[in-house]
């Protein structure tokens, strides 16, 4: 497969993983706060806390996984713009 299409899949997948994590994190955090109310399990758009934090969770492992993915792909890059940024602009009079 082509690197540069391989670089597009990864990054959309990495979007949409972020993208979930994120709703997900924000939909805990703000709709299902701690603790059960009243013996009652907490529902939110019909989905039960216990499954939101299960997708946020699973979404968050793929994020790092197309991350790491991610660096691989971009890892020359890295190192050429790393050493780059060592050795410094030489100063032009």
């Amino acid at each position: 497969m082509n690197k540069g299409i391989m670089n597009y899949i990864v990054d959309v997948l990495l979007g949409i993983s972020f993208v979930i994590t994120a709703v997900t994190g924000i939909i805990i955090f703000l709709f299902l706060p701690e603790g059960v109310r009243q013996g009652r399990y907490q529902v939110f758009l019909g989905i039960t806390k216990g499954v939101w934090s299960g997708i946020h969770d699973y979404a968050g492992l793929v994020m790092i996984g197309l991350s790491l993915f991610h660096l691989a792909l971009h890892w020359n890059w890295l190192v050429c713009m790393t050493k780059s940024c060592l050795k410094g602009k030489k100063k032009v009079r």
